[in-house]
């Protein structure tokens, strides 16, 4: 029978967060592109639910109180709306290659302007382009449209830094719950779930 992955004792210090920096790590290893891809799950005040992928660009047990795992956005954008009305959100990492998924569960900070004026700066000149440019969800005509905002753009801030626009920042989903899915075969999967609580991380195994 192959190891228990997910056995207490095959866990680092029992530290979700070191379990999740050893799978990050063979993930970015492995996928052939975007190892830190996640879903998103962001729903209205009435429970109507909608899911999107981002990209994680930060995460760690000291990034923040409480830790986190960041990602960045228009807030103006369709998420960025609903999480303002309700702060609650789920991550999800699906990883193929590794036949491994990881759950996350709790609410919603924004990052400091500070973080998010370091990491806009950090993007690509069109990545950052673009995000002037774009206001994320709305509808528009055709492609031209957004194609031609670009451009303008371009142009006010050729010679210069693009500056970030008060409408793009991150957020910090602060975990109250990550749960770990390794598959078996005949779908006898490996789950374990850990809860945050008073006292630190407790854990417990799932049936698959």
């Amino acid at each position: 029978m192959e190891p228990e992955l997910l056995a207490e004792d095959a866990i680092p210090t029992g530290d979700p967060f070191v379990l999740f920096d050893d799978w990050f790590a063979e993930a970015r290893d492995s996928e052939p592109n975007d190892a830190n891809a996640m879903a998103l799950a962001t729903a209205t005040p009435g429970g109507a639910p909608s899911v999107r992928m981002v990209l994680l660009k930060g995460h760690g047990a000291d990034l923040g109180s409480g830790g986190g795992f960041v990602f960045y956005t228009n807030t103006l954008s369709r998420k960025g709306s609903e999480i303002a009305a309700n702060p609650q959100a789920a991550l999800l990492f699906h990883w193929k290659s590794l036949r491994r998924q990881i759950r996350i569960e709790g609410p919603l900070e924004p990052v400091s302007d500070d973080m998010a004026n370091s990491y806009f700066a950090s993007r690509a000149r069109d990545s950052q382009l673009g995000a002037a440019a774009s206001d994320q969800s709305a509808p528009m005509s055709d492609r031209r449209e957004f194609i031609e905002r670009f451009e303008n753009v371009r142009r006010t801030y050729e010679g210069k830094d693009v500056p970030r626009p008060s409408h793009w920042s991150g957020y910090r989903l602060v975990p109250q719950a990550i749960e770990f899915w390794h598959d078996r075969p005949f779908r006898l999967h490996e789950r374990r779930r850990f809860t945050r609580g008073s006292g630190g991380w407790a854990s417990t195994l799932l049936y698959p």
